[in-house]
């Protein structure tokens, strides 16, 4: 699989990593022995870079990785924390980021962690510049090797941008997300900034597989936080109503049927049209068993998609997406 070096880490990456939410919470239920399965299956597919954070499944997923980690050492783990503590500006202190990162350091069995991000803090906290001194104070003392922030908006990921030591921006980029290509992407490759893209399949939907009678478990966010009463409602369907998301991947899949790689699944496709954009450094989708594990990484050897597909994932927004997303995030 492709390589690309991660930002200001340094790091050298797969173009496609795991994203394991689903491996802690907020998906339905994975059991331990699945979940090492999906990781073994990623590593073996090629992936090198994982990205976790301290609340998914209260730590859980963290301590999956981290015993997987012992027996395959050389792996990027990407954390995330903030999300612990009340949403405030007063909660993103030194004093917490200590406290947040040793225990997933602990969590993780590592002295120092590859890459902390906060986890979709307040605006305010993001324009801080106490928060960037507290960050730069944790590599000093060796808790972390580099930090990145995760956002929702391209307002907070340009705000975030404009520091010198932010290694990563994580924002959500898919063909129902388009915003970011506008000015993020340009701003990062610009400043040297890795892209984690998020959320690439829309929450599935770009996969092709749901359809207006589809339910999902209650404890998975995409039966919960329709209305975003969890979290940010972008984090599920990437804020699409889900009825105008399903008929928006009916055309993606048409699309992809007429103009995409020969064999390509239109989950493949999605996946490649994000790692394909310039200034991406990775995209993290989730994989809840071996074979998506193994399908998603093999989007990382699809050839360049055609000008026919990417004109039409523009027209697909353009039409039936923009509206309802793009100057909200």
């Amino acid at each position: 699989m492709d390589s690309r070096t991660l930002g200001r880490t340094g790091r050298d990456v797969s173009a496609l990593g795991l994203g394991t939410w689903q491996l802690g919470a907020d998906w339905g239920e994975v059991d331990e022995a699945d979940a090492r399965a999906v990781l073994e299956a990623s590593v073996e597919a090629g992936v090198t870079f994982l990205d976790t954070a301290d609340v998914y499944g209260d730590g859980r997923s963290e301590q999956i990785i981290g015993r997987f980690l012992r027996d395959h050492p050389g792996l990027t783990v990407a954390t995330k924390m903030g999300r612990r503590a009340e949403q405030v500006p007063q909660s993103y202190t030194l004093a917490n980021f200590r406290d947040w990162t040793d225990r997933s350091r602990r969590n993780l069995g590592v002295e120092t962690l590859d890459l902390v991000q906060l986890h979709c803090p307040p605006s305010a906290t993001i324009d801080d510049d106490a928060t960037y001194d507290a960050l730069d104070t944790l590599v000093e003392e060796g808790a972390v090797a580099a930090y990145g922030v995760s956002v929702e908006t391209a307002d907070q990921a340009l705000s975030a941008l404009a520091r010198p030591h932010v290694a990563t921006i994580q924002i959500i980029l898919n063909a129902f997300r388009l915003k970011p290509l506008e000015r993020v992407l340009p701003a990062a490759a610009e400043s040297g900034v890795g892209i984690i893209a998020r959320v690439p399949l829309a929450s599935g939907l770009l996969a092709g597989r749901y359809d207006e009678q589809t339910r999902f478990a209650a404890d998975d966010h995409r039966s919960f936080n329709r209305d975003g009463s969890a979290f940010d409602v972008g984090e599920t369907f990437s804020g699409v109503p889900y009825d105008d998301g399903v008929a928006a991947a009916r055309a993606f899949s048409a699309l992809v049927r007429e103009h995409g790689p020969a064999g390509a699944t239109p989950a493949q496709v999605a996946l490649a049209w994000v790692a394909q954009q310039p200034g991406v450094s990775t995209v993290i989708p989730g994989a809840r068993n071996p074979e998506q594990a193994r399908a998603n990484a093999a989007a990382g050897d699809l050839p360049p998609l055609s000008p026919a597909l990417l004109d039409g994932v523009r027209a697909i927004y353009e039409e039936r997406i923009r509206s309802a997303v793009h100057d909200r995030w």
